[in-house]
Protein backbone atom coordinates (compact mmCIF):
# COMPACT_ATOMS: atom_id res chain seq x y z
CA UNK A 1 0.00 0.00 0.00
CA UNK A 2 1.50 3.23 -1.28
CA UNK A 3 2.35 6.11 1.51
CA UNK A 4 0.00 9.36 1.82
CA UNK A 5 3.52 11.13 2.62
CA UNK A 6 4.05 14.43 0.92
CA UNK A 7 7.12 14.82 -1.07
CA UNK A 8 9.53 17.46 -0.83
CA UNK A 9 9.20 20.49 -2.80
CA UNK A 10 12.00 20.63 -5.92
CA UNK A 11 14.23 23.34 -5.97
CA UNK A 12 13.68 23.90 -9.38
CA UNK A 13 11.91 22.69 -12.47
CA UNK A 14 13.18 20.56 -15.00
CA UNK A 15 12.16 21.82 -19.10
CA UNK A 16 11.95 18.68 -20.99
CA UNK A 17 11.02 17.62 -25.09
CA UNK A 18 9.08 14.94 -24.19
CA UNK A 19 7.00 12.57 -21.79
CA UNK A 20 9.71 9.63 -23.20
CA UNK A 21 12.66 11.57 -21.54
CA UNK A 22 11.24 10.58 -18.15
CA UNK A 23 8.32 7.99 -18.60
CA UNK A 24 10.55 4.91 -17.42
CA UNK A 25 10.41 6.88 -13.78
CA UNK A 26 7.14 6.47 -13.17
CA UNK A 27 4.43 3.17 -13.26
CA UNK A 28 1.87 5.32 -13.60
CA UNK A 29 0.16 8.58 -14.59
CA UNK A 30 -2.81 10.82 -13.60
CA UNK A 31 -3.87 13.10 -16.54
CA UNK A 32 -5.83 16.16 -16.75
CA UNK A 33 -8.03 16.33 -19.64
CA UNK A 34 -9.06 20.03 -21.08
CA UNK A 35 -5.94 21.77 -21.75
CA UNK A 36 -3.55 18.60 -22.27
CA UNK A 37 -5.90 16.33 -24.05
CA UNK A 38 -8.23 18.97 -25.90
CA UNK A 39 -8.57 22.71 -25.83
CA UNK A 40 -12.49 22.12 -25.96
CA UNK A 41 -12.73 22.53 -29.37
CA UNK A 42 -10.20 20.09 -31.40
CA UNK A 43 -8.03 17.43 -30.32
CA UNK A 44 -4.21 17.42 -29.11
CA UNK A 45 -3.07 14.34 -31.39
CA UNK A 46 0.39 14.37 -30.16
CA UNK A 47 -0.71 14.57 -26.30
CA UNK A 48 -2.85 11.07 -26.97
CA UNK A 49 0.14 9.42 -28.84
CA UNK A 50 2.54 10.75 -25.47
CA UNK A 51 -0.20 8.55 -23.58
CA UNK A 52 -0.40 5.39 -25.84
CA UNK A 53 3.21 5.21 -25.63
CA UNK A 54 3.22 5.10 -22.17
CA UNK A 55 0.48 2.62 -22.02
CA UNK A 56 2.63 -0.09 -24.26
CA UNK A 57 4.93 -0.74 -21.34
CA UNK A 58 1.74 -2.69 -19.30
CA UNK A 59 1.72 0.59 -17.38
CA UNK A 60 -2.13 2.53 -16.54
CA UNK A 61 -3.10 5.75 -17.43
CA UNK A 62 -5.96 7.04 -15.19
CA UNK A 63 -7.63 10.35 -16.53
CA UNK A 64 -8.84 13.09 -13.82
CA UNK A 65 -10.84 15.76 -14.47
CA UNK A 66 -13.18 18.40 -13.19
CA UNK A 67 -15.86 18.11 -15.62
CA UNK A 68 -19.10 18.46 -13.65
CA UNK A 69 -20.25 15.27 -15.35
CA UNK A 70 -20.08 11.67 -14.81
CA UNK A 71 -17.24 9.98 -16.52
CA UNK A 72 -18.59 7.89 -18.87
CA UNK A 73 -20.47 11.36 -21.09
CA UNK A 74 -16.85 12.43 -20.72
CA UNK A 75 -15.36 9.87 -22.47
CA UNK A 76 -18.55 10.19 -25.03
CA UNK A 77 -16.98 13.93 -25.41
CA UNK A 78 -13.29 12.14 -25.70
CA UNK A 79 -14.41 10.27 -28.71
CA UNK A 80 -16.53 13.25 -31.09
CA UNK A 81 -13.09 14.78 -30.06
CA UNK A 82 -10.98 12.41 -31.86
CA UNK A 83 -9.06 11.60 -28.64
CA UNK A 84 -8.41 7.43 -28.62
CA UNK A 85 -9.43 5.08 -26.24
CA UNK A 86 -5.85 3.80 -26.58
CA UNK A 87 -4.61 6.83 -24.44
CA UNK A 88 -6.25 5.98 -21.48
CA UNK A 89 -7.30 3.04 -18.82
CA UNK A 90 -9.91 4.92 -17.23
CA UNK A 91 -11.41 8.34 -15.83
CA UNK A 92 -12.46 9.98 -12.81
CA UNK A 93 -14.54 13.21 -13.31
CA UNK A 94 -15.65 15.81 -10.55
CA UNK A 95 -18.90 14.90 -11.66
CA UNK A 96 -18.75 11.29 -10.47
CA UNK A 97 -17.79 12.42 -7.04
CA UNK A 98 -20.59 15.06 -7.01
CA UNK A 99 -22.96 12.03 -8.06
CA UNK A 100 -21.93 10.53 -4.66
CA UNK A 101 -23.01 13.60 -3.02
CA UNK A 102 -26.52 13.44 -4.13
CA UNK A 103 -27.28 9.95 -3.49
CA UNK A 104 -25.87 10.83 0.20
CA UNK A 105 -29.07 13.73 -0.14
CA UNK A 106 -31.54 11.83 -1.77
CA UNK A 107 -34.80 13.05 -1.53
CA UNK A 108 -33.75 16.32 -0.42
CA UNK A 109 -34.66 19.64 -2.26
CA UNK A 110 -31.33 20.78 -4.54
CA UNK A 111 -31.47 24.21 -6.43
CA UNK A 112 -29.04 23.29 -9.84
CA UNK A 113 -27.11 26.33 -10.41
CA UNK A 114 -25.33 25.51 -13.85
CA UNK A 115 -26.23 24.76 -17.72
CA UNK A 116 -29.05 22.67 -18.54
CA UNK A 117 -25.95 20.30 -20.51
CA UNK A 118 -24.97 19.30 -17.04
CA UNK A 119 -27.86 17.79 -16.24
CA UNK A 120 -26.69 14.37 -16.84
CA UNK A 121 -24.90 14.57 -13.11
CA UNK A 122 -27.94 13.82 -11.54
CA UNK A 123 -28.95 11.19 -14.01
CA UNK A 124 -30.93 8.11 -12.13
CA UNK A 125 -30.67 9.73 -8.71
CA UNK A 126 -33.50 11.10 -6.83
CA UNK A 127 -32.79 14.32 -7.10
CA UNK A 128 -35.59 16.75 -6.22
CA UNK A 129 -35.18 20.36 -8.21
CA UNK A 130 -36.43 23.42 -6.60
CA UNK A 131 -35.52 26.81 -6.41
CA UNK A 132 -33.13 28.83 -4.64
CA UNK A 133 -35.80 29.87 -2.26
CA UNK A 134 -37.19 26.57 -1.19
CA UNK A 135 -33.75 24.51 -1.61
CA UNK A 136 -31.91 22.14 1.01
CA UNK A 137 -28.76 22.65 -1.11
CA UNK A 138 -27.04 24.17 -4.48
CA UNK A 139 -25.34 21.90 -6.52
CA UNK A 140 -22.98 24.13 -8.52
CA UNK A 141 -21.92 22.98 -12.24
CA UNK A 142 -20.75 26.55 -13.84
CA UNK A 143 -22.17 29.44 -14.89
CA UNK A 144 -25.22 29.46 -16.98
CA UNK A 145 -24.17 30.90 -19.72
CA UNK A 146 -20.14 31.17 -19.69
CA UNK A 147 -20.17 33.20 -23.02
CA UNK A 148 -21.96 36.37 -21.98
CA UNK A 149 -22.16 35.89 -18.21
CA UNK A 150 -19.23 36.94 -15.54
CA UNK A 151 -19.49 35.76 -11.79
CA UNK A 152 -20.00 39.21 -10.64
CA UNK A 153 -23.94 38.98 -11.87
CA UNK A 154 -24.09 36.26 -9.55
CA UNK A 155 -24.18 38.66 -6.33
CA UNK A 156 -27.45 38.45 -5.90
CA UNK A 157 -28.16 35.17 -5.91
CA UNK A 158 -25.32 34.15 -3.97
CA UNK A 159 -26.31 36.82 -1.32
CA UNK A 160 -30.12 34.99 -1.03
CA UNK A 161 -28.25 31.26 -0.72
CA UNK A 162 -25.92 32.55 2.29
CA UNK A 163 -28.97 34.50 3.97
CA UNK A 164 -30.74 30.95 3.52
CA UNK A 165 -27.54 29.07 5.11
CA UNK A 166 -27.22 26.42 2.17
CA UNK A 167 -24.17 24.21 1.46
CA UNK A 168 -22.98 24.14 -2.10
CA UNK A 169 -21.08 21.73 -3.80
CA UNK A 170 -18.66 22.66 -6.27
CA UNK A 171 -19.06 20.49 -9.00
CA UNK A 172 -15.88 22.09 -10.90
CA UNK A 173 -13.21 23.34 -9.06
CA UNK A 174 -11.94 25.24 -12.21
CA UNK A 175 -12.18 28.73 -12.20
CA UNK A 176 -11.12 28.94 -15.86
CA UNK A 177 -11.35 26.54 -18.91
CA UNK A 178 -9.56 26.86 -22.59
CA UNK A 179 -12.44 26.62 -25.01
CA UNK A 180 -10.32 27.54 -28.20
CA UNK A 181 -8.45 30.29 -28.11
CA UNK A 182 -10.65 31.87 -25.36
CA UNK A 183 -10.88 31.27 -21.22
CA UNK A 184 -14.48 31.05 -19.75
CA UNK A 185 -15.16 31.24 -16.28
CA UNK A 186 -16.26 27.87 -14.56
CA UNK A 187 -18.16 26.64 -11.46
CA UNK A 188 -14.89 26.78 -9.06
CA UNK A 189 -15.01 30.94 -9.57
CA UNK A 190 -18.67 30.65 -8.32
CA UNK A 191 -17.52 28.97 -5.52
CA UNK A 192 -14.99 30.13 -4.71
CA UNK A 193 -16.99 34.34 -4.81
CA UNK A 194 -20.02 32.27 -2.63
CA UNK A 195 -16.81 31.22 -0.03
CA UNK A 196 -15.27 34.87 0.04
CA UNK A 197 -18.67 36.26 1.57
CA UNK A 198 -18.86 33.33 4.25
CA UNK A 199 -20.63 30.38 1.94
CA UNK A 200 -20.18 26.72 2.96
CA UNK A 201 -18.41 24.77 -0.15
CA UNK A 202 -17.82 21.29 -0.46
CA UNK A 203 -15.84 20.97 -3.51
CA UNK A 204 -15.29 17.67 -5.41
CA UNK A 205 -12.06 17.60 -8.11
CA UNK A 206 -8.59 18.49 -8.01
CA UNK A 207 -6.87 19.82 -6.14
CA UNK A 208 -8.46 17.92 -3.38
CA UNK A 209 -7.46 14.90 -2.22
CA UNK A 210 -10.56 12.42 -3.02
CA UNK A 211 -10.70 12.66 -6.54
CA UNK A 212 -6.58 11.69 -6.31
CA UNK A 213 -7.53 8.56 -3.85
CA UNK A 214 -10.26 7.14 -6.79
CA UNK A 215 -7.75 7.52 -9.22
CA UNK A 216 -5.08 5.42 -7.39
CA UNK A 217 -8.02 2.67 -6.58
CA UNK A 218 -8.49 2.78 -10.30
CA UNK A 219 -4.83 2.37 -11.33
CA UNK A 220 -4.83 -0.69 -9.27
CA UNK A 221 -7.32 -2.27 -11.00
CA UNK A 222 -4.63 -2.56 -14.20
CA UNK A 223 -1.25 -3.23 -11.64
CA UNK A 224 -0.68 -3.39 -8.38
CA UNK A 225 -0.71 -0.58 -6.73
CA UNK A 226 1.68 2.02 -7.60
CA UNK A 227 3.93 3.83 -4.75
CA UNK A 228 3.21 7.56 -4.54
CA UNK A 229 6.89 8.41 -5.68
CA UNK A 230 6.19 6.46 -8.87
CA UNK A 231 2.85 8.35 -10.52
CA UNK A 232 2.92 11.22 -12.51
CA UNK A 233 0.49 13.98 -12.80
CA UNK A 234 0.18 15.97 -15.80
CA UNK A 235 -2.06 19.18 -15.90
CA UNK A 236 -1.91 22.57 -17.45
CA UNK A 237 -3.36 24.30 -13.89
CA UNK A 238 -1.24 25.30 -11.06
CA UNK A 239 -3.87 25.50 -8.93
CA UNK A 240 -5.50 22.65 -9.73
CA UNK A 241 -3.51 19.99 -11.66
CA UNK A 242 -0.27 20.98 -10.21
CA UNK A 243 -1.03 21.78 -6.39
CA UNK A 244 -3.60 19.05 -6.42
CA UNK A 245 -0.39 16.50 -7.21
CA UNK A 246 1.91 17.79 -4.94
CA UNK A 247 -0.33 17.75 -1.70
CA UNK A 248 -0.80 14.26 -3.05
CA UNK A 249 2.65 13.29 -2.48
CA UNK A 250 3.01 12.72 -6.11
CA UNK A 251 5.31 14.05 -9.03
CA UNK A 252 4.37 16.79 -11.48
CA UNK A 253 4.65 17.62 -15.36
CA UNK A 254 3.38 20.82 -16.19
CA UNK A 255 2.01 21.60 -19.83
CA UNK A 256 2.60 25.22 -20.03
CA UNK A 257 0.93 25.91 -23.55
CA UNK A 258 -2.66 25.98 -21.75
CA UNK A 259 -4.62 28.35 -19.50
CA UNK A 260 -0.99 29.52 -18.24
CA UNK A 261 0.58 30.29 -21.94
CA UNK A 262 -0.03 33.85 -22.21
CA UNK A 263 1.17 34.60 -18.69
CA UNK A 264 4.28 32.54 -19.94
CA UNK A 265 4.86 34.18 -23.16
CA UNK A 266 4.11 31.78 -25.14
CA UNK A 267 2.57 33.39 -27.85
CA UNK A 268 5.61 35.04 -28.49
CA UNK A 269 8.39 32.28 -27.87
CA UNK A 270 8.52 28.49 -27.19
CA UNK A 271 9.00 27.09 -23.45
CA UNK A 272 12.68 27.65 -21.97
CA UNK A 273 13.93 27.55 -18.08
CA UNK A 274 14.99 31.12 -18.54
CA UNK A 275 11.31 32.93 -19.46
CA UNK A 276 9.68 30.50 -17.01
CA UNK A 277 12.07 29.89 -14.07
CA UNK A 278 11.15 33.60 -12.38
CA UNK A 279 7.05 32.25 -13.07
CA UNK A 280 7.66 29.21 -11.69
CA UNK A 281 9.48 30.59 -8.51
CA UNK A 282 6.54 32.89 -8.44
CA UNK A 283 3.81 30.36 -8.05
CA UNK A 284 2.19 28.31 -4.63
CA UNK A 285 3.26 24.57 -5.92
CA UNK A 286 6.22 24.35 -8.32
CA UNK A 287 6.06 21.24 -11.15
CA UNK A 288 8.69 18.63 -10.64
CA UNK A 289 9.04 18.92 -14.73
CA UNK A 290 7.62 20.86 -17.89
CA UNK A 291 7.31 20.73 -21.41
CA UNK A 292 5.50 23.33 -24.10
CA UNK A 293 3.09 20.63 -24.97
CA UNK A 294 2.46 17.04 -23.87
CA UNK A 295 4.51 14.84 -26.86
CA UNK A 296 6.33 11.34 -26.67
Amino acid sequence: MSQSKRQPAPESTRIISGLSEIAGDYDAIFCDVWGVLHNGMRAHAAAADALTRFRAAGKPVVLITNAPRPGDSVIGQLDRLGVPRTAFDDIVSSGDLTRADVRERAGAGVFHLGPERDRPIFAGLDARFVDAESAEYVVCSGLWDDEEENVDGYAPLLALLLERGLPMICANPDIVVERGSTLVPCAGAIAQAYEAIGGEVVYNGKPHAPVYREALRRAAAFTPEPARERILAIGDAIRTDIAGAREFGVDALFVARGIHAHELGLDQHGLSLATAEPWFAAQTHRPHTALDQLVW
